[in-house]
């Protein structure tokens, strides 16, 4: 007991006092701010609809982008779609286009020459007057 009476009078075993732990900092600032940043991509990002047929396009050369608006998709079969119509439903719609407006139209490089040859003759007859066939450049 004697030696504990000492060691409490003398300050100790003589060892320095443990060095104390910084504060650790918080992650909540940073989180808020991703959190924030992943809104702020949300509200400004540009979600495209799917399209409605699997098309790919020939290669070939192109002055610029197709026209804003649905596009005619004539798949490698022949089967047609036109905004959320597909099959003989789209010439109805294509019949209350503008006729000045040019339609564009997203034709699968495997579509037969004379098949779309066929559907340009058919558009015209429709009413359609100007028609701008999309390619992806070579």
């Amino acid at each position: 007991m004697r030696d504990l009476a000492f060691i409490r009078a003398s300050g100790g075993l003589g060892l320095a006092p443990p060095p104390r732990r910084r504060a650790f900092e918080s992650v909540v600032p940073m989180i808020n701010v991703v959190f924030l940043l992943l809104i702020f991509f949300l509200m400004t990002a540009e979600i495209a609809p799917p399209e409605p047929l699997a098309v790919s396009p020939p290669a070939g050369e192109t002055d610029g982008e197709l026209p804003a608006g649905p596009s005619l998709h004539v798949a490698a079969d022949g089967r047609l779609a036109y905004g959320a119509a597909s099959g003989a439903a789209v010439w109805p719609l294509l019949a209350g286009r503008s006729p000045e407006a040019a339609l564009p139209v997203r034709a699968d490089a495997d579509l037969p020459a004379a098949s779309l040859a066929a559907l340009l003759g058919r558009l015209a007859e429709v009413g359609v007057t100007r028609v701008d066939v999309a390619v992806v450049p070579r």
